[in-house]
């Protein structure tokens, strides 16, 4: 079991709590968090990159493992991760250095589940 693995469990587990409390605000803004990933003007692949540059500025690494863990189910090659997150970092300043180390390392984590293609 990795962070991630760990990470993914109780996410799930807390989305499913939270969703049993049945607020009708909290509920909405879930809805709405899901719709702005969905097709629209831009596509979800772009939509997750901005995701994760908006999470790595505002320091959330749950966010960053969640939007890196969708931009890699979208196909994002690591060239594309790398030069997203140094645009998060222009943006960020170097406060946004150890959440860079921590998306690195998430990359390196979901790269390992991927079957070897060699």
């Amino acid at each position: 079991m990795t962070r991630l693995d760990d990470f993914r469990a109780h996410r799930s587990k807390m989305n499913e709590r939270i969703g049993e409390i049945g607020h009708r605000g909290i509920n909405r803004f879930f809805r709405l968090d899901s719709a702005a990933y969905e097709q629209g003007a831009l596509d979800p692949k772009t939509k997750e990159g901005l995701g994760l540059v908006a999470s790595a500025v505002l320091r959330c690494n749950d966010c960053i493992d969640y939007h890196l863990d969708q931009c890699v189910d979208l196909g994002w090659t690591d060239e594309e991760l790398y030069e997203a997150l140094n645009v998060a970092l222009v943006v960020g300043g170097s406060i946004v250095i150890p959440h860079l180390r921590h998306a690195v390392e998430t990359i390196d984590l979901l790269r390992a589940e991927q079957p070897d293609e060699s």
